[in-house]
């Protein structure tokens, strides 16, 4: 928001990869340009390769003419103006001298507008307060790359279904040994074909589990932990999905089935906590414990971590990962319209990994689970 000392907000990005530009414009563009909003507000400064388009689709009041400016500038025969003149001279019409811009407001523009007199505050994430609260439409458009994120678990699965358990517990797919890169096809491009964006979707397996990140490289054996996270993004609304099961193709080791079942309470303990008013940190504490006290500890084995060592959830919307967090490293309290995951997680070498995932909307008295997908361990 803006401050006593500043008199407007200003961005300067590409809203194609700046979550804060693209929900204040609701339009993608490649290329940075300047966004202002005074007094409610929105201005835009285009290129000329993008005025039109910015006229018929962004939200804006008026949008104004970056070459317009340039000429305006430009000396006979001189360089032409930079950023930063451009700039300086359309807060000048509009009569600001003081802005507040977000954290990551690129710094030599920073300093440029500084040396023109011009006040430049920073302002703390959220840059938007009001993006950590879903509307109607954007639950709504949430569910809809949740269910191509479903629809790319459900082809993946299947793919498992189809696959031969050779004697010496390999897996092969149509008479091709399986690999994480193949499944990983299958899943991305069902999602495609949906006309959503799959990025780094992870398909790990055994020990490559215990990495929770890692996307997975590989053959994939019988018997051993899967773990699909899938998080498509929405090339109409920008929004994400994020949805993660895991699933073994033959039998799973009983250490596995008892983590995968103690993670399925963890998730429930979520879903039955979860409401408007509650402390975020309790919620991801009580699920800690709750590991604990069925024997399944966290800590560092052999240096490497193990147990469950992240978050319980995070706020899903035009960034993957966005506030609020459901974690022990701050005292969120969660309010009605926040759209969190919930995916505890077991994670041990010599047993794999167990991450169950799913996406829910707060609400005064629990939360609504935006998922439909069934979980399900062995396939």
């Amino acid at each position: 928001m803006t401050t006593s000392r500043t008199q407007a907000r200003l961005i300067y990005s590409a809203s194609e990869s700046d979550a804060n530009m693209l929900w204040a414009t609701q339009f993608f563009a490649p290329d940075p340009f300047i966004f202002i909003e005074k007094r409610g507000k929105h201005y835009l400064v285009m290129s000329d390769l993008e005025m039109d388009r910015a006229k018929d689709q962004a939200h804006a009041d008026k949008v104004l003419s970056y070459s317009t400016y340039v000429r305006r500038l430009q000396s006979e025969g001189g360089p032409a103006a930079s950023v930063s003149e451009v700039l300086t001279e359309v807060l000048s019409d509009l009569g600001i001298s003081s802005v507040a811009v977000p954290s990551t407001f690129p710094l030599g523009l920073g300093d440029a507008l500084r040396r023109s007199r011009i006040h430049v505050e920073p302002q703390p994430d959220p840059f938007w307060p009001d993006r950590e609260f879903k509307t109607s439409e954007e639950v709504r458009n949430l569910r809809l790359s949740l269910d191509a994120a479903e629809k790319g678990i459900e082809a993946g699965i299947e793919a498992l279904r189809r696959t031969v358990i050779r004697k010496d517990g390999s897996l092969l797919l149509d008479g091709t040994p399986l690999t994480s890169e193949i499944l990983k096809q299958v899943i991305n491009t069902t999602i495609m074909a949906l006309g959503f964006v799959p990025s780094h979707s992870i398909v790990a397996s055994g020990d490559q589990c215990v990495d929770p990140h890692n996307e997975g490289s590989g053959r994939i054996a019988a018997h051993t932990s899967i773990i699909m996270d899938i998080f498509p993004r929405s090339q109409k609304t920008g929004l994400f999905g994020d949805i993660s099961r895991t699933v073994v193709r033959g039998k799973a080791s009983e250490r596995l089935k008892a983590a995968y079942r103690c993670v399925e309470e963890g998730q429930r303990i979520g879903f039955r906590r979860i409401r408007h008013g509650v402390d975020a940190f309790e919620i991801h504490r009580e699920i800690l414990q709750y590991f604990e006290s069925k024997g399944f500890s966290t800590g560092l084995v052999n240096g490497r971590m193990q147990g469950f060592f992240h978050g319980t959830g995070h706020g899903l919307g035009l960034d993957i990962h966005e506030a609020p967090g459901i974690n022990s490293r701050n005292h969120t309290i969660l309010k009605t319209g926040h759209v969190v995951t919930v995916e505890p997680g077991l994670y041990y070498s010599g047993m794999g990994g167990v991450r169950l995932e799913d996406v829910v909307l707060v609400t005064k008295t629990g939360c609504r689970n935006l998922v439909h997908i069934p979980r399900i361990l062995e396939v």
